[in-house]
């Protein structure tokens, strides 16, 4: 598997995911609460990480999202 980086980031959705969490007024701590009782393991870090582009959100976890 090849990682490449569009624009200096992992992903490029990690901005929606932060406009869609924030218009639904959820914290990131709030959003990873909801996403462990859903069953995918995640912290508040790593959504930070998801948000700014600095971890690569795999299909599974979009699915979650």
């Amino acid at each position: 598997m090849i990682i490449c980086k569009y624009d200096g980031k992992y992903n490029i959705c990690g901005e929606r995911i932060r406009k869609i969490r924030r218009k639904s007024g959820l914290s990131q701590e709030r959003l990873a609460i909801k996403l462990q009782l859903a069953g995918l393991n995640i912290t508040q870090k790593t959504i930070s990480r998801m948000e700014t582009g600095k971890r690569i959100v795999t299909d599974y976890e979009l699915s979650f999202l």
